[in-house]
């Protein structure tokens, strides 16, 4: 398996897509295998192959 860039992410915490940051800001739904889902404030859900994007956590 390739390199998890998303591995720190857990369920809850807040983070961007890096190259579609008109989405918002994002909550971490869940964090397995590689597959990151992730609801969007303005795409909605998105399942993320962390492979091949590392999302930008947010700290407010």
């Amino acid at each position: 398996m390739k390199d998890d860039l998303n591995a720190m992410l857990e369920p809850g915490q807040l983070v961007r897509h890096p190259t579609q940051m008109e989405w918002g800001t994002g909550q971490v739904q869940s964090n397995i295998n590689g597959k990151l889902t992730v609801m969007f404030l303005q795409q909605g859900k998105v399942v993320i192959d962390s492979s091949r994007v590392a999302l930008l956590p947010v700290y407010d």
